[in-house]
Parts: C-alpha cells; sequence; structure tokens
C-alpha cells in the first residue's frame, strides 16, 4: 500500500492493522505473556477482546470523538467478565497494558515502515492514548461493577452451597437448623438433583441463573456445578455445549443418593463425549459398565486377545462390530451409518468373528441375540476401543 505522510493515510494504516491477524495475534501474545492469569483463558477469550477494542478504537480516532463521551460497553464487559473469571484487577491490567504497549510499538513501525514522519505519528498516539487511558478506566469500572454484584451474589450463593452440601454430602452447615425456606424448598417437596460438567466460569455462571429461574438452590459441590429443582426446564433452553445429568424427582430424603448416582452419571456420560440435558436413568447401563473398570479390561482382553491395538483394520473391524450392536444388528442400518455397502459391513463382521469367535447375527441364522450377550460384546468392544 503506498502511503504518505498524511493524516488520512495513518488513519487508513490503523484500520489495516486492526484488520491484521498477525498484528492481533501479537496483542493477545503480549496479554498472556505479561499476565500469568490472562494466559490461563481461552487464547480465542482474549483475541475476541483484542478485536473489539482495536476495532472501536481506531474507529474513535478517525472520527476524533472525545475519548470520555464514546460508549466503551466491550471494555467494561470485559472487566465484568474477568472479574467473573477470578482474574484479579492487578493481572487484567498487566495484560491490557502489555496489549496496549505492543499496540503502539507496531502503530511506530508500521508507521515509519510506510514513510510517516514521526511528528504525525506522534500526534496520532497521543490522540490515541486519550482513548486508550478512557478505554483502561471503562476496563476497571467494569470489573468493580462486576465485583459489587458478586458480592451481593456471593453471600446467597455461599449459603445455598453449604445448604446443598449438607443435603448431597451429608455435612453439617453450622447455621440454623433449617434454611430451607430460605431457598423456597420444603421438608416434604420432591426435587430433581442436577450436576453440571463444565469448567468454564463463565458457563457455569450462566447456566446457574438460567436454572436458578426454576426455582431451587445451586451451587459448585465436589467442583461442579448442582443442585435441586422443583421441575426440570426444557432441555432447549440449556447451553448445548455443557452436559447435564439430571435425577428424576425425589424427596429432599434421597438426595444424596440421587446426587451420588448423577455424579456416576456424569461420569460416564463425559467417557463418551456427551453434550445437553440426559436423564440418570436414560444412562443406567453406562453408569453400571463404568463402575466396573477391573472388569470391563479383563473382558476385553479375553474376549479380544486376538484383536492387535496397533493394526488399524483390527480397529476397523471392532468398530464395524460395535456399530452393529447399536443398530439393532441390522446390515441395512449399519452400513447406512459407516457410509459402505452393506456387503462391506458382511464381510468386516466375517473376518471378525474368525478372528474374536463372535456368534453370527440373524442375517446368518434369522436369530437375534440375548440381551446379556450383546450387553457382553458392546462392553468389552467400547472398552477395547477407548483404552487402547
Amino acid at each position: 500500500m503506498a502511503v504518505t505522510g498524511s493524516a488520512a493515510a495513518l488513519a487508513a494504516l490503523l484500520r489495516v492493522l486492526a484488520a491484521d491477524r498477525g498484528a492481533v495475534d501479537e496483542l493477545v501474545r503480549a496479554a498472556r505473556t505479561h499476565s500469568p492469569e490472562v494466559a490461563r483463558l481461552p487464547a480465542a477469550e482474549t483475541r475476541r477482546y483484542v478485536e473489539a477494542l482495536l476495532a472501536a478504537g481506531f474507529a474513535a480516532y478517525e472520527r476524533r470523538e472525545d475519548p470520555g463521551a464514546r460508549d466503551h460497553t466491550e471494555a467494561r464487559r470485559l472487566g465484568a467478565d474477568r472479574a467473573v473469571q477470578g482474574v484479579s484487577v492487578a493481572g487484567l491490567l498487566r495484560g491490557v497494558q502489555a496489549g496496549r504497549a505492543r499496540a503502539v510499538e507496531l502503530v511506530v513501525q508500521h508507521g515509519r515502515a510506510a514513510g510517516i514522519p514521526d511528528a504525525v505519528l506522534l500526534e496520532a498516539l497521543l490522540t490515541i492514548d486519550g482513548y486508550a487511558s478512557a478505554l483502561e478506566r471503562a476496563v476497571v469500572d467494569g470489573y468493580r461493577a462486576a465485583e459489587r454484584e458478586l458480592d451481593g451474589e456471593r453471600s446467597h450463593r455461599d449459603a445455598g452451597t453449604r445448604l446443598l452440601r449438607r443435603l448431597l454430602l451429608g455435612e453439617p452447615t453450622g447455621e440454623e437448623p433449617d434454611p430451607l425456606v430460605r431457598f423456597g424448598l420444603r421438608a416434604d417437596g420432591r426435587y430433581h438433583c442436577l450436576v453440571c460438567d463444565t469448567g468454564d466460569p463463565l458457563r457455569v455462571r450462566a447456566l446457574a441463573r438460567r436454572l436458578s429461574g426454576y426455582g431451587g438452590v445451586f451451587g459448585m459441590v465436589q467442583d461442579r456445578l448442582a443442585g435441586l429443582i422443583p421441575c426440570l426446564p426444557p432441555a432447549g433452553l440449556l447451553d448445548v455445549e455443557v452436559l447435564v445429568v439430571a435425577a428424576p424427582a425425589r424427596p429432599l430424603a434421597e438426595a444424596r443418593v440421587m446426587h451420588g448416582l448423577c455424579v456416576a452419571a456424569l461420569r460416564a456420560a463425559a467417557g463418551q463425549r456427551l453434550r445437553g440435558l440426559h436423564q440418570v436413568t436414560d444412562l443406567a447401563g453406562e453408569t453400571v459398565l463404568a463402575a466396573q473398570p477391573v472388569l470391563a479390561d479383563l473382558l476385553s482382553s479375553t474376549m479380544l486377545a486376538a484383536l492387535d491395538p496397533a493394526e488399524e483394520f483390527h480397529r476397523e473391524l471392532a468398530s464395524t462390530a460395535l456399530t452393529w450392536l447399536d443398530h439393532g444388528q441390522r446390515l441395512d442400518q449399519t452400513a447406512l451409518v459407516l457410509h459402505v455397502h452393506p456387503n462391506t459391513v458382511r464381510y468386516r463382521l466375517r473376518r471378525f468373528h474368525e478372528l474374536t469367535g463372535m456368534p453370527p447375527g440373524p442375517a446368518e441364522t434369522g436369530d437375534r441375540w440375548t440381551v446379556l450377550q450383546t450387553v457382553r460384546w458392546r462392553w468389552a468392544l467400547r472398552t477395547w476401543l477407548d483404552r487402547r
């Protein structure tokens, strides 16, 4: 791009830098390098804010807006999100200021390379500095506002967590004998127990707020979001990326047992990379099988001893057999799922039978397997494919 030493050329250069993925990468890297707390967060999240703040700042420069009068919504949201994520204000500012310093270096470096005089660059940097300072103030304002909101929520949340730990884990609360009424619970009520598998604090908070709209109490129990709720929300209203396991509504006296079942089912579902809302009853088989890892290993190593885990063809055979079992021992359905011809499925199953002795299916004998036969082979196959 041919650039002269004019303010218009500098504005054009700033637009290019704001859209330059490499330049954004450098700012993200600077923020994460100088702030270990920011570095613990997903890089994509830092990038999203860098892009938004750069675009807003350079647009304001072009329009010569008053820095204090500009809407700094994104900057306030950045501060609020970092407060929720537990990043200290010092750690937040280290990241912001490191990115700001690197942005100045890039403007000077690219400006000089484009032939823009130092006087023009200096005037621009002084103007940009005013916007950057306003952005920093907005970031801190957003952080402090979120802190105040969190402090108000924390007292209520802590009391709810203590109540949940009493109901779900049997721990003493050390407070009034019956705090149920404070959270809208009744001793004779029936409640669904829920546990959620997510490590993102923002998603945990958003999910807890959404679930709280249906009554009940929620909190962090054993490093998971857990709760008791009188009725389940529609699955479509929850974050589809978060795994949630729910038990049927049961009396409060059974909450501890239900919580144990939900945690076990959650582990089994997480092992299968499931997402969304699932009933603990729908995960009964997976939960029971996952509770016997030694038996599962014995089963797979005995029944599939002839298979070599390093042999890709053997893995293909095992995967085909598992898909066949999961689809009612039907060749046509298995072929459809695997995107192959039914004859290919028939050939793979025959080779698998030759290697392992797995009994033939209805296509060969006309008889389907018993439930226990299916469970044994499916369990062995699933374990072999997951662990090898």
